[in-house]
């Protein structure tokens, strides 16, 4: 009997001891627990974009920088870069300007587009007369590059260069890539299948029930009618790389 009083004991003893470390193993793991979630909150909040801002106050002649007014833009600058008929880089980065008007304008027209599971992607948007004539000096033919001494809409804060993109960035078919200058870039060539038609209607369309106009020869390139008179600009955006 006293033998199985001791052993009783030292079995009780071995379990609270068991149950014990248990019990601290649950509390190291809930503490673990608790500083993960605290760090995937904290990594979340980091990651959040930055609040857009708004028109409020903005005079409609301004020139805005337009991502910072939508994030439902896609871009593809490509006087940024080397891939385009010039054949040369003309901007010192790739940013997306407009006047105020035009870019209310365009995130209006886009709302419309989405509506329909497309959205804008800008090839091009506001340009300085400096890059103007950085353009005219490579290609000083006014068929394909206006004459920086009149400047075009382009210089106004008023014109974007354009495409369509589906929800997941693909482009729509055009029927040609952006600045080709030929017949098959024309609005009245109807010598095309109908799906780059349609493509091309939907963007015509859609554009100019938003207050803008097309150029015959050029399925990419809208004007807002109510920047035809503002003055040209050599405004030129700072570069953050």
């Amino acid at each position: 009997m006293k033998y199985s009083i001791v052993l009783f004991s030292i079995l009780l003893t071995i379990s609270c001891n068991q149950r014990k470390k248990t019990d601290q193993n649950n509390t190291v793991d809930v503490e673990t627990k608790m500083v993960l979630d605290s760090v995937l909150k904290d990594s979340t909040d980091k990651r959040t974009k930055p609040a857009l801002k708004t028109f409020d106050g903005l005079a409609d002649t301004l020139f805005v920088r337009l991502a910072d007014f939508s994030g439902d833009f896609t871009y593809d600058m490509r006087y940024a870069t080397e891939n385009n008929f010039l054949k040369a880089k003309v901007y010192d980065c790739a940013e997306c300007y407009t006047r105020v008007k035009t870019a209310k304008a365009l995130i209006q027209a886009n709302k419309d587009f989405m509506e329909k599971g497309v959205k804008i992607k800008f090839y091009d948007c506001y340009r300085p007369n400096s890059v103007q004539y950085k353009m005219w000096e490579i290609v000083p033919n006014p068929q394909y590059v206006a004459n920086p001494d009149k400047g075009s809409i382009h210089n106004k804060g008023g014109a974007v260069d354009i495409t369509l993109v589906d929800m997941d960035g693909n482009e729509l078919d055009m029927g040609t890539d952006f600045d080709y200058f030929g017949k098959r870039a024309y609005h009245d060539n109807m010598d095309l299948p109908q799906d780059i038609l349609d493509n091309r209607k939907l963007l015509k369309e859609t554009m100019e029930a938003h207050g803008f106009w097309s150029i015959r020869t050029e399925w990419w390139h809208y004007n807002l009618s109510a920047a035809s008179n503002d003055p040209v600009a050599n405004f030129k955006w700072e570069c953050n790389q």
